[in-house]
């Protein structure tokens, strides 16, 4: 068996896909959140699953902030060369600005 590098799941994607993907994914936690605060029974397992559900909704938020800012502060120097900046560990590509 060739030795070949291990890929990420996340390689290869662009900024705008994973912004969008994290604007879905932290509507659809605050979603699922208020949907198991009214199906479940007991006040304990309402609060323990809507506020873990919130939790996760508020942790891809601030990445997709984290990613947004670094992009910008990317894209405000002169480069030539595509950069990358992170989301939960993974790099994502940034590209040059146009025209450079």
């Amino acid at each position: 068996m060739p030795d070949r590098p291990i890929v990420s799941a996340m390689s290869g994607l662009t900024l705008d896909t994973v912004t969008t993907i994290a604007l879905v994914s932290a509507i659809a936690f605050v979603i699922l959140a208020v949907v198991a605060a009214v199906l479940l029974k007991s006040i304990a397992q309402k609060l323990a699953v809507a506020s873990i559900l919130v939790l996760l909704a508020l942790l891809v938020w601030t990445q997709r902030t984290a990613l947004q800012t670094c992009a910008e502060l990317i894209r405000d120097t002169d480069r030539t060369v595509s950069t990358t900046c992170t989301f939960f560990g993974q790099d994502v590509d940034i590209p040059t600005r146009p025209g450079s």
